[in-house]
């Protein structure tokens, strides 16, 4: 399956997506750097009608930045049941990213990007490189994935999405154990971490199902995951390192991009 099937986007949502990103620069006087998508078609595993979900970096202009009362960071923009657009302010971004927020490292590598502006985005990549913890993302993934599996998958009837709310975080902390870096937003390139072919085959065909169904189809629990996804919450915790927080990087980088964007 090649990309544009795994990750799809047709043209009239692009131009759409492109549409409010400039209207909403024009109303609130911001700059957006970045904008992707985030969920389900970005991870590869969207329905036959699964929303659009839009997400993006917008720099403020200085006089935002020296007020008294701390003013709102994020913008949301919940447009119908197609589409949301929401996005973070540079600073927040950076505070975010500071921590090694994986939600953010997971927007920087999204397969499909509607904006990019190629310094601004480059170096925040380059920053996320440096500041990446795998510790925090472990945490992060696995908490992740014991909060769905207790939500969702505990009757014998489940819905096919909430499998891959489950086994996606849990490939991202088999990657991150596996000493592979930083894990990868996409699906398709967490499963070089299972070593079962028989598992590996039941994924390839609830993939199947869950592209070629709806967001609420249904279907009985699968004892073979259960079992593994038992297993892999079970696991121990590895010895991990940790990254130094840094600031200095993080300011020079803030204060050239509001000037730049003045």
């Amino acid at each position: 399956m090649n990309s544009s099937e795994l990750h799809p986007l047709d043209d009239t949502m692009r131009a759409r997506v492109l549409d409010e990103l400039a209207r909403l620069e024009r109303e609130r006087n911001v700059v957006v750097v970045y904008a992707c998508e985030s969920g389900s078609r970005a991870w590869g595993f969207s329905s036959t009608d699964s929303d659009y979900d839009v997400r993006f970096v917008y720099v403020e202009k200085p006089d935002w930045f020296v007020q008294v009362d701390t003013p709102r960071d994020v913008i949301e923009r919940p447009l119908d049941d197609e589409l949301d657009v929401s996005g973070w302010e540079l600073r927040k971004t950076l505070g975010l990213l500071r921590k090694s927020n994986p939600t953010l490292l997971e927007w920087l590598d999204s397969p499909l990007v509607y904006r990019s502006e190629a310094v601004a985005t480059s170096r925040l990549r380059e920053l996320a490189e440096a500041f990446y913890s795998p510790p925090a993302a472990r945490s992060h993934y696995l908490s992740m994935a014991k909060k769905n599996f207790r939500g969702y998958l505990q009757d014998e009837v489940v819905r096919f999405k909430k499998y891959f709310y489950v086994l996606r975080p849990l490939l991202a902390v088999r990657w991150i154990d596996q000493g592979r870096g930083r894990p990868p937003m996409t699906f398709e390139e967490l499963l070089v971490t299972l070593d079962d072919p028989a598992l590996m085959v039941e994924v390839a065909e609830l993939l199947v199902l869950k592209r070629n169904a709806d967001e609420a189809a249904y279907g009985p629990r699968r004892p073979h995951l259960h079992a593994f996804i038992t297993a892999e919450l079970e696991r121990p915790v590895p010895a991990l390192p940790r990254t130094e927080e840094n600031s200095a990087l993080l300011d020079q980088y803030l204060r050239s991009m509001v000037h730049q964007y003045a």
